[in-house]
């Protein structure tokens, strides 16, 4: 679900009204979480955390225009999304978020590489999600991404 919005206020303003409560509080989660030096930013039609050019000049190797990603999260069709880049990049990350989502939440977990999708709202594991979210610093993250990521991306 993509919608015209030019801020991440105006996104948040946008979205269907039975999931601005999950998604707001699904973002501030992420925000009291998130390592110093990430930036706010409304990047590929969505609000997320990047890591800025003013720290890694080169940007996001699919178009250097845009800072490098970090978390993201969107108001789907049918669900919301979060997505990680860490747990695409790093499987001892993965295996432990896999390991620990069961013990936030009922649901069986719907994930993709860096996405986990929430279809049922009131299921959403914002304390696993704040937790997975303090996990990479900034330094991490781009050191993460030029040996993984990036190799494969040029």
């Amino acid at each position: 679900m993509k919608f015209e919005a030019n801020t991440i206020e105006q996104y948040f303003e946008k979205i269907p009204e039975e999931r601005k409560p999950a998604l707001k509080k699904l973002w501030k989660t992420i925000k009291e979480n998130i390592p110093e030096g990430f930036a706010e930013e409304l990047g590929y039609g969505m609000p997320g955390f990047v890591v800025p050019h003013s720290i890694y000049p080169d940007g996001y190797h699919c178009d250097p225009k845009q800072a490098l990603p970090f978390i993201n999260v969107a108001s789907q069709k049918h669900f919301i999304a979060f997505y990680h880049m860490g747990l695409y990049s790093m499987p001892e990350l993965m295996k432990w978020f896999t390991d620990n989502y069961p013990k936030h939440s009922t649901e069986k977990l719907d994930m993709g590489k860096s996405c986990i999708r929430f279809k049922k709202i009131d299921q959403i594991p914002y304390d696993l999600l704040g937790r997975l979210t303090s996990k990479i610093t900034v330094k991490e993250w781009i050191s993460i991404y030029e040996s993984k990521i990036r190799k494969k991306g040029k």
